[in-house]
């Protein structure tokens, strides 16, 4: 099957990753994702917290789940000192190192806020004996002169912040930006769903596209779902490292690289059948993809969906990315057209009848 993505998919996706979606806080984004996805779809459902869902042939019996997380990394204020400046905790797994001489947006009731992580200047500062950014130690500056000011611009404790960075292309074959991880799943699920409607492609099953809130912060949002939908099957999609890039050891994180395909991981949470279906398909399709091993478990949503809902047979099919959780995260574009080829190849070998039992 040809794919690429095209100009409308790519408007969506710079408009869907332009936008923040911060863990807790995703429903600006799933109006974003919902709205691209409703002419794809037969019906869709939001459940309490914000996950959305989509479904193709609601009425079928057996399901099969495909699935992105559709939360990005942030902060929260959590300390106004008296003089004006901000202190923060984390939203998930953000990054303090990378912090220093950010530019921010703080999401207030009256609207964003720009503000700033500052840091003292290498003139003022002893190099010999420096002092690393630590989450004690950031800072974030609005220009207020003291707290009362802050406060009067809507901003108080657990006020969210996310970066300002916006999607780029880089060198005409990467996307690179902020929160990639993993909005680009759910772009990349997404296209899936108008693959199948526009080839007129019949499943002989229901199919629900889900986009999960919370992974960020222990996978919630799919530990929710997979109760409420209770699936025959699960694919789940996310981020994995690229590996070649400097001060990162392949014998201990694998060797992945963006351009050389999707990643399909081996760990307990993965349904053997399921990952040799997908192997299978991606030979017989000659998508070029890679390998990984996960020890215990993979860390992504497979996992939420592995264990629950008395366990559901799921497979995980990641996309490699370069710097996870910096404001340039990359990914290769034509690694991003191999998954959504995947995942709508390997949905079509999927049957009711298919042996799902060991021992059976």
């Amino acid at each position: 099957m040809k794919y690429s993505i095209d100009k409308k998919a790519e408007e969506f996706l710079f408009n869907y990753l332009n936008n923040a979606s911060p863990t807790g806080f995703e429903v600006e984004g799933q109006k974003i994702w919902l709205n691209y996805l409703k002419p794809f779809i037969d019906e869709y459902q939001v459940d309490h917290y914000g996950t959305v869902y989509g479904i193709i042939n609601p009425d079928a019996e057996f399901k099969v789940v495909i699935e992105a997380h559709a939360d990005e990394i942030s902060w929260f204020v959590s300390y106004i000192s008296e003089d004006g400046m901000l202190s923060v905790v984390r939203n998930g797994g953000s990054d303090h190192m990378i912090a220093p001489a950010k530019r921010v947006n703080l999401h207030t009731k009256k609207g964003i806020v720009k503000g700033i992580f500052g840091w003292p200047a290498i003139h003022l500062r002893d190099t010999s004996k420096d002092t690393a950014p630590t989450v004690k130690n950031i800072t974030i500056d609005v220009g207020a002169k003291n707290k009362k000011e802050v406060e009067s611009m809507g901003i108080h404790v657990g006020t969210v912040v996310t970066y300002e960075d916006e999607l780029m292309i880089l060198n005409k074959k990467f996307y690179t930006g902020r929160a990639l991880d993993n909005r680009i799943g759910g772009f990349m699920i997404a296209e899936v769903a108008r693959l199948i409607k526009e080839s007129k492609t019949k499943l002989p099953f229901g199919l629900y596209i889900c986009n999960c809130v919370q992974e960020e912060v222990g996978l919630r949002g799919a530990e929710m779902i997979v109760n409420k939908i209770k699936p025959n099957i699960a694919i789940v999609t996310d981020v994995c490292h690229d590996t070649t890039t400097p001060m990162i050891d392949k014998k201990v994180h694998g060797d992945f690289k963006c351009g050389k395909g999707p990643v399909i991981t081996y760990a307990p949470a993965v349904h053997n059948i399921i990952r040799e279906l997908i192997i299978d398909t991606a030979e017989k399709s000659k998508i070029e993809f890679q390998r990984d091993a996960a020890s215990r478990v993979t860390g992504t949503d497979t996992d939420a969906f592995a264990f629950n809902g008395g366990g559901v047979p799921s497979a995980l099919i990641s996309l490699p990315l370069k710097y996870m959780h910096t404001t340039v995260e990359t990914v290769a574009k034509s690694d991003v057209e191999d998954v959504i080829k995947l995942i709508f190849e390997t949905l079509k070998q999927i049957s009711p009848k298919m042996k799902l039992k060991y021992l059976s």
